[in-house]
Order: structure tokens, then sequence, then C-alpha cells
């Protein structure tokens, strides 16, 4: 008997023990909901927490390190200091074309020289025609070839680090604007009804009655 009443006294020791464990838990538990407070939860292993706030990632921007030239009037500025120079140290004059981009330069003729093939180009910010040659020199490339209806150009691009990005570009003859179209056809019949007016053979005079 006395050894039934001990184990059932440790049973009952141990029944307290375990629901005062219990009643610990759910006291901050009531607490936190009474005061309107979510419990903590624990972080999920497999990803972010279920209960937090999503926050987007932050993109991050790659920063170019391109070398944008300078303005036009810089670079004509820069020409003429070049010129100046040459012509106090007596040598050749560095081109025009120097102070222009690829991009500020239309075909507008190509045509055949002694030299060989030979092309206008007009330099769009300023509205001067110039005529050049294969191994003309721009300030970001050079003109490597002409053919029959376009320039081949070698394009530099420059970067802050020093490293070089060297392309083909190819730029075709302008075609005539809807202006110089209309312009050109109206000339054209004026100039044929002037030639077929000067072409028509004057009336002769009548004879005169005896």
């Amino acid at each position: 008997m006395n050894h039934l009443s001990k184990i059932s006294q440790y049973g009952l020791a141990t029944l307290l023990v375990a629901a005062a464990s219990a009643y610990s838990g759910a006291v901050p538990t009531a607490k936190a909901q009474a005061k309107g407070e979510a419990p903590a939860s624990r972080p999920s292993k497999g990803g972010r927490d279920p209960f937090s706030k999503y926050v987007p990632p932050r993109v991050v921007q790659k920063k170019s390190n391109l070398v944008v030239p300078p303005s036009i009037q810089e670079r004509i500025q820069q020409y003429k200091a070049q010129k100046q120079a040459a012509m106090s140290a007596r040598v050749a004059a560095p081109k025009p074309t120097t102070a222009f981009l690829l991009s500020e330069v239309q075909v507008i003729g190509i045509s055949r020289s002694p030299r060989g093939y030979a092309a206008i180009v007009e330099a769009t910010p300023i509205k001067l025609a110039y005529v050049i040659y294969p191994g003309e020199r721009f300030y970001d490339g050079q003109l490597v070839a002409i053919e029959d209806n376009r320039l081949v150009f070698r394009r530099e691009t420059v970067f802050s680090d020093g490293r070089r990005d060297v392309a083909v570009e190819l730029k075709p003859l302008r075609q005539p604007d809807t202006i110089d179209a209309l312009a050109a056809s109206k000339a054209t019949p004026s100039a044929s009804a002037a030639g077929e007016s000067e072409k028509k053979p004057e009336p002769k005079p009548a004879a005169e009655k005896p």
C-alpha cells in the first residue's frame, strides 16, 4: 500500500508540474491577445517570414563609364586651337571634319574624282558641306571606304578606364526630302516647256500682193 501511495503521489506531482508549465505558457499569449499584439512567430526556414511585410528588392543601377564628348562649340574651339598651333609650327593643319561626330554628318553626294571616289557630307550643326576621301578623320571615327551609295566608317567609343570599343558604321546616301522632290518635279515641266517654245519655228510674214 505504501508503494502504491508513493506512485500516486509521484503521478500527482507530475500532473501539477505539467499544468503549471502549460498555464505559464498560456498567460503571455492571453495577455498579448488582450493588448492586440500578434504572437511572435518563428522565421520559416524555407524563405522569408510569411508574417513580415513584403519589401521589394532594391535594384542597383550600374554606372556607365562612357566618356561623353564635349559640345559642338567646345569641339570647334579645340579645332581652331589645333589649327593655330599647326600654322605656328608650319605643319599640315587638321581637317575641319575632326571637330564633328559621325552622328552629326549626313552623306549628300558621292562622285568619282582623279583621286578615286569622293563623298560630299554635310555637318548638320553648322550646315556646311565638305568633300572627303577615304582615311578622313572625325572626332569619334574615321572614313574607311566609299561605295556607290554609302560610306563605311570605323567608330571609336572611349571609356573612362581607357578602354576603346571599335565598331563599323554604315551611312547611306541621303534621300531627297519631299520639298526637294516637289521642287524638282515643278522645275522639270517648266524646263521642257521652255525647250519646246525655243524649238517652235517663227511664222513667216505674208507676202504682199501686187
